[in-house]
């Protein structure tokens, strides 16, 4: 009995020490829960708002892909009604000048005389058309060489076989020969018209290609 009661007390006293200690393990393990949630909750705090600016940065890049492939898209688009648009114009200028005739004297002599002053030889060919011809009447070579101020010149007027409103002067051996019929000056000069149709209603910017000249 005596051995019993001496033992009690150092039962309790084990049973407080082994509360207070299991005290403290749970006090530890209660702040350490806490900092690991914490940190659990900072870290996907900051994974969310990576993943946020990720998601905004990859937006912002989707967004400027989108806007990049409108923009060559719509110049695409653009540049071929333009195209289309400046097509019809030349297919209808060259409808017009199909069904022309010159009925002016003043202009088959300056179509023959400007092509004349660029070849050297002195015995040319003058083609014209029968129906220009007969529409302009007699004395076209003598005016020609008038107006070419080229009096050595010896010069043929000819309706064989052309056709087109214009002329088309050749040397006696066809080595060299200058097309200036309105079709022939339409296909030369395209390029720059079509320049000045696209600027003068603003179908293209001044810096597009400029062309040749007749």
């Amino acid at each position: 009995m005596a051995i019993q009661q001496s033992a009690e007390p150092l039962c309790a006293e084990i049973l407080e020490t082994a509360r207070h200690e299991c005290d403290e393990i749970l006090d530890h393990a209660r702040t350490e829960a806490a900092k690991v949630l914490n940190n659990g909750r900072a870290e996907a705090d900051k994974i969310r708002r990576e993943r946020g600016e990720q998601a905004k940065a990859e937006a912002v890049r989707r967004k400027e892909r989108i806007l990049g492939i409108v923009a060559v898209e719509t110049g695409r688009l653009r540049s071929a009604r333009i195209e289309t648009l400046l097509e019809s114009i030349q297919k209808e200028i060259r409808s017009r000048l199909l069904e022309r005739r010159l009925t002016g004297r003043d202009t088959a002599v300056a179509l023959a005389a400007e092509a004349i002053r660029k070849m050297p030889e002195n015995d040319l060919v003058v083609e014209i058309s029968g129906a220009d011809l007969e529409a302009i009447g007699s004395g076209l070579a003598e005016e020609i060489i008038r107006t070419a101020q080229r009096s050595s010149l010896n010069l043929t007027i000819s309706t064989n076989g052309v056709t087109g409103a214009g002329v088309l002067i050749r040397d006696q051996r066809g080595m060299q020969v200058w097309d200036n019929r309105l079709l022939s000056r339409l296909d030369r000069l395209w390029p720059e018209l079509r320049r000045q149709i696209a600027m003068q209603t603003s179908l293209a910017a001044e810096n597009h290609s400029t062309g040749g000249k007749a």
